[in-house]
């Protein structure tokens, strides 16, 4: 299989109508010169996500503020959105691994419990930094999905697929396609997004639930089970690279705009530190000062200060 580039020009390698785990993914034959590497062992937890977040650099923040609201440049009309993962669903993540690995574990064993999960959560799907621009909005997932179901699909509730896998060098992503109800026929080709237990990523009462294949960015612990004492723990290792994962949502726009007021959006809006300047082609990023004054412009009735995304 040739690798693609992306409008951005990175390398990719592109698998439709299917989330492929990683074991699939390495059974494919492509190579990334990461994907093969032996790791320690680490875990497996299953993220309820009821956020997302949009990312944007200067020029797209202005575009959004014009705009009221976020639309699609290019051709293929798709809208994209991020989980938005935080510390609150690493520790809930945390609670069930463990419970579902020690049912039968002791009050006690409990209470002894260190936390863990932390120690591994450390791709940039859980960083606070942004790749992509200075601005951050983060939505709750029913605000999106409730703007798209009145703008799209005349209040039915949208249609999700299995979209895509994309293999880049050191990342995998999944992407879910969100549509209306009137584009079954055109979207057919990608199954159903169905709540299944194994799969990577489903739907399910309001929030996304994502069984992370890889969460780490660089492994530099291993997961230590403590079978007799019912626990777990994670235990440091020289560094190992590998890929890590993430999802991400396309939402078919076409050429509409995906539009809320304008309070909505600027309550929703934060500022990022980059993760690392230049390391995609194109996007740019400002200090706090420039968002600051950025922000004030186009949002000069709002006094609330512009808060870091920390």
């Amino acid at each position: 299989m040739e690798p693609k580039r992306n409008k951005r020009g990175i390398l990719h390698h592109e698998f439709e109508n299917q989330h492929l785990k990683l074991e699939d993914l390495k059974r494919t034959g492509v190579s990334n010169g990461y994907l093969g590497n032996e790791i320690p062992e680490y875990p497996h937890p299953e993220f309820h996500v009821c956020r997302l977040k949009h990312d944007t650099d200067k020029k797209g923040l202005y575009g959004i503020r014009r705009d009221k609201g976020f639309k699609n440049l290019d051709k293929d009309g798709l809208l994209w959105w991020g989980l938005d993962v935080g510390s609150e669903e690493i520790t809930s993540a945390e609670t069930k691994l463990l419970e579902t690995t020690y049912p039968d574990r002791t009050e006690e064993q409990a209470q002894k419990q260190q936390s863990f999960l932390g120690k591994f959560a450390t791709s940039p799907a859980f960083k606070r930094t942004s790749r992509l621009g200075s601005y951050r909005f983060t939505f709750p997932l029913e605000e999106v999905l409730k703007a798209y179901s009145e703008k799209f699909c005349s209040g039915e509730p949208p249609v999700m697929r299995v979209f895509v896998t994309h293999l880049y060098k050191k990342e995998v992503m999944y992407a879910v396609l969100v549509h209306s109800p009137d584009k079954q026929e055109e979207f057919s080709r990608y199954p159903l997004l169905a709540n299944d237990p194994n799969a990577v990523c489903a739907y399910e009462d309001g929030c996304f639930i994502w069984r992370s294949e890889a969460m780490c960015d660089s492994h530099t612990y291993e997961l230590d089970l403590r079978h007799d004492e019912n626990q777990m723990a994670a235990r440091k290792r020289n560094k190992r690279f590998y890929v890590w994962d993430n999802v991400a949502l396309a939402l078919h726009v076409d050429k509409e705009v995906l539009k809320f007021k304008a309070g909505q959006l600027r309550k929703n809006l934060k500022f990022c530190e980059a993760e690392k300047v230049g390391l995609i082609p194109g996007v740019e990023f400002e200090d706090f000062s420039e968002a600051e004054e950025a922000v004030k412009e186009l949002w000069p009735n709002n006094q609330s200060p512009l808060e870091k995304d920390e």
